[in-house]
C-alpha cells in the first residue's frame, strides 16, 4: 500500500488537475487504478489530495490521462515533490496541530509572503516578549512549559526570512496594531524596535495603514497570501479563524484577496514613512531618560 498523506493545499491542487485531466481524457477510475497497480479508493484520494502520489505513478497518469505538454507536466511534477524533505520543525510534529504545520510548510516553500493584519504584528516579525503576550492571552490555560515553547518556536521560524535564497516578505499593517500595547509599554517599544530592525533586511517590506488614511474602511480582515514560483505558479491564502486556519487556493478567492492586497497597498504609507511613524510611536512610548 502507499504512504497515506495529510492533506496539503499544494496535494490537494494537484489531485484536481489529475482529475480534471482523467475526466478529459475519458479515463474512468477504474483504468486508472489499474494503470497505476491500485484500487479505485487510492485513486479517489490521490484526487482529493489524501494520499501522496508516487513520481512513477504520476508519470504513468499523466501519460495515461494525456499530458503531453512539457511544461503542466513540469508543474505537476513539481506540486508532487512537496512534503518530501525533513523540514526543522517535524520534529516537533506530536505537538503541532494540523492547520499550523501546513502553514509551516507553505511558509517554507513561498517565493513571496504577503501578510495583513488588523490585530497583532505577524508571527515573522514578533520579538519573543511580544509572542509570549500574544500566545499568553489567547490561550490563558497554557503552562508555564508550553508558552515557552510556542514562543520560541514563533522566534525559531523567522529563520525562513535569512536563509539562503528567502522569500521576499510584505507585512501591511493597519496603525491600531502599532498602538495596542501588547505586553506594556517596554515590551511594545521592544517590538516596534525589532520591527524597524526587521525592515533593513533587503527582502522585508513594512507598511502601515495611518489612522487619518480616509480610503481604508478594513473590510478585508487579516490574512497571508503565500505566491511559489514557476513552474508552481500557485497562491494559497490563509485566514485565520479563532479555533485554526482556512487554506483557501481556488482562483476565484485568491484572486480577490490579491485585489484587496492590492487596494491595501495604495492604502498604506510608504515603506520609509511606515518607519517613520513605527519609530516615533516606539519613542512616544518609553521617553528618554534623562
Amino acid at each position: 500500500m502507499g504512504q497515506p498523506a495529510r492533506r496539503t493545499a499544494r496535494r490537494r491542487r494537484l489531485g484536481a488537475e489529475i482529475k480534471e485531466a482523467r475526466v478529459a481524457a475519458g479515463v474512468t477510475p477504474e483504468q486508472a487504478a489499474r494503470a497505476i497497480h491500485g484500487d479505485k479508493s487510492k485513486i479517489s484520494r490521490i484526487e482529493t489530495g489524501r494520499h501522496r502520489v508516487s513520481r512513477l505513478e504520476l508519470e504513468t497518469l499523466m501519460d495515461l490521462c494525456r499530458i503531453h505538454d512539457p511544461q503542466k507536466r513540469e508543474w505537476l511534477v513539481a506540486l508532487s515533490t512537496e512534503g518530501h524533505r525533513r523540514s526543522w520543525w517535524r520534529r516537533h510534529g506530536d505537538v503541532l496541530q494540523p492547520d499550523f504545520k501546513e502553514l509551516l510548510t507553505l511558509e517554507e516553500d513561498a517565493e513571496r509572503i504577503s501578510a495583513f493584519q488588523t490585530q497583532v504584528l505577524p508571527g515573522l516579525v514578533q520579538t519573543k516578549n511580544y509572542a509570549t503576550s500574544v500566545i499568553r492571552s489567547s490561550d490563558p490555560t497554557l503552562s508555564d512549559d508550553h508558552l515557552e515553547f510556542f514562543a520560541d518556536f514563533r522566534v525559531q521560524r523567522q529563520a525562513v526570512l535569512d536563509r539562503e535564497n528567502p522569500p521576499s516578505y510584505l507585512c501591511i499593517v493597519t496603525e491600531g496594531v502599532l498602538r495596542q500595547q501588547v505586553g506594556g509599554p517596554e515590551v511594545m517599544a521592544e517590538q516596534l524596535g525589532y520591527l524597524v530592525k526587521s525592515s533593513q533586511r533587503p527582502n522585508v517590506t513594512i507598511r502601515v495603514i495611518p489612522f487619518e488614511q480616509p480610503g481604508y474602511t478594513g473590510t478585508s480582515g487579516s490574512f497571508v497570501l503565500y505566491s511559489y514560483p514557476d513552474p508552481l505558479d500557485l497562491d494559497v491564502v490563509q485566514v485565520e479563524y479563532l479555533d485554526g486556519a482556512l487554506y483557501l487556493e481556488e482562483d476565484e478567492s485568491v484572486k480577490k484577496y490579491r485585489h484587496s492586497l492590492d487596494l491595501l497597498r495604495e492604502s498604506a504609507l510608504p515603506a520609509p514613512e511606515s518607519i517613520d511613524l513605527i519609530s516615533k510611536i516606539a519613542r512616544d512610548l518609553v521617553p528618554q531618560r534623562k
